[in-house]
């Protein structure tokens, strides 16, 4: 049987569990304000700082240093199909700097009657360009199903090796795109025959 004494121990026991949470619980909701104003007076969060436009300054957006800035570079984009369906690019050639991200966008259609699995393999010219053609995204990567009448819009996002030759200023990318299951065909040999850098 419980004391009058030991009910009494256990009354206080439980308020002191009670104020222990509701202070702990108090101090965690102001532990961001808190933090917040220490970060103000001491500069600690450069980061947070830095996200926040300062008054008196115009908010400058950070340079990319591996962007070339003082050549371009002319790629041209070609396509070559082996069999009945179409396929282009959405623009012919664009004009890049080297270390800059790039994206083109590129067509396809299945104009058959019929279901078709198709890839692309691409080639470039000049040859020494292939070394510095970096591809971050491309349907070249994966092979694809395609019904009847189907139409896909694909991008490929790239970059320049900054470190591709000065005298290289031209570089044309060339897909062809052919059936799976049916002989792959060689590269164009235009593509990929043309000596040295272009002009």
């Amino acid at each position: 049987m419980t004391t009058p004494m030991r009910r009494l121990d256990n009354l206080r026991m439980t308020g002191k569990l009670v104020v222990i949470a509701v202070g702990m619980f108090a101090f965690g909701y102001a532990l961001v304000p808190i933090y917040r104003a220490i970060c103000e007076v001491t500069g600690i969060n450069i980061l947070a700082l830095g996200e926040r436009q300062v008054p008196g300054k115009s908010r400058v957006d950070p340079v990319n240093t591996q962007v070339d800035t003082s050549r371009t570079v002319t790629v041209e984009f070609d396509t070559n199909v082996r069999g009945p369906w179409h396929f282009k690019p959405a623009v012919r050639s664009m004009e890049v700097h080297p270390g800059q991200l790039a994206t083109v966008m590129y067509e396809f259609q299945n104009v058959q009657n019929r279901t078709m699995a198709a890839q692309a393999i691409p080639s470039y010219a000049p040859r020494q360009a292939a070394n510095h053609f970096n591809k971050l995204e491309c349907f070249c990567f994966n092979q694809y199903t395609l019904a009847p009448g189907e139409k896909k819009e694909w991008p490929v996002a790239f970059v320049i090796d900054p470190k591709l030759p000065k005298d290289v200023k031209t570089i044309t990318l060339s897909y062809t795109f052919f059936e799976v299951g049916a002989p792959t065909p060689a590269a164009p040999t235009a593509a990929v025959a043309t000596p040295g850098g272009a002009s």
